[in-house]
């Protein structure tokens, strides 16, 4: 195993042992048992405890700033509630893919120290400069009401986290794509002004295609 893959590996099982025990109550002798690595080698990568828990959660917000695509409403090929919902779809995904990274997230990160939840309030007031931005724009094409946008944008960001935080810690089943057409539907009768039919479930097709057979006899 050369030295990226050991990083990595050591990187998953401490996500894993964060995501298990808490920041706090998580130790460096639990991270180097779960990897099946020696204390000092764990060193040869890493200064201490904070360093990778900050190197684990700066990946997650990297992954999160990258997937986020500017809404373009010349696009001939998507309509503008299409980009908006696959965005929603995109940010989804990541929080529910890597469910141990979403709950260190959502329940660890913040109060580790002053510096880290300054890091953190900097993501989040990007991200929502980014929404707000963008609902800026939506507002002189007359896709988004009137209104504060920068109170729009949290709103928004608040009502995402408060919904992940059921699904991720507190073990709501709800699917994937569901979450994506709920956020997407509270959003259009909220500040959006954007129509879009939700894709039809899979179980509504058949019914679908027997009412056309009897319509066409």
């Amino acid at each position: 195993m050369d030295r990226a893959e050991r990083r990595q590996q050591i990187l998953l099982h401490a996500r894993d042992v964060f995501a298990k025990r808490g920041y706090h109550a998580a130790k460096i002798e639990d991270i180097v048992l779960a990897a099946g690595v020696a204390r000092g080698t764990f060193y040869l990568y890493f200064d201490d405890k904070r360093a990778i828990f900050e190197e684990i959660v700066d990946r997650f917000l990297a992954r999160i700033g990258m997937t986020i695509l500017r809404v373009d409403p010349h696009d001939p090929s998507r309509t503008v509630a299409d980009q908006i919902r696959e965005n929603i779809r995109r940010i989804v995904g990541i929080l529910l893919e890597d469910r141990s990274t979403t709950k260190i997230f959502l329940s660890d990160a913040v109060g580790v120290d002053p510096a880290f939840d300054q890091k953190l309030h900097s993501f989040y007031d990007e991200v929502a400069r980014l929404l707000q931005e963008a609902l800026k724009d939506g507002q002189e094409l007359q896709i988004v009401k009137q209104g504060d946008t920068r109170v729009f944008s949290y709103l928004t960001l608040g009502a995402l986290k408060e919904l992940l935080y059921q699904v991720v810690l507190r073990g709501w089943e709800h699917p994937g794509e569901q979450i994506v057409e709920e956020i997407f539907a509270f959003l259009r009768s909220g500040c959006l002004r954007v129509e879009a039919a939700a894709p039809a479930p899979d179980s509504a097709k058949p019914k679908a295609a027997k009412r056309d057979r009897r319509t066409a006899t």
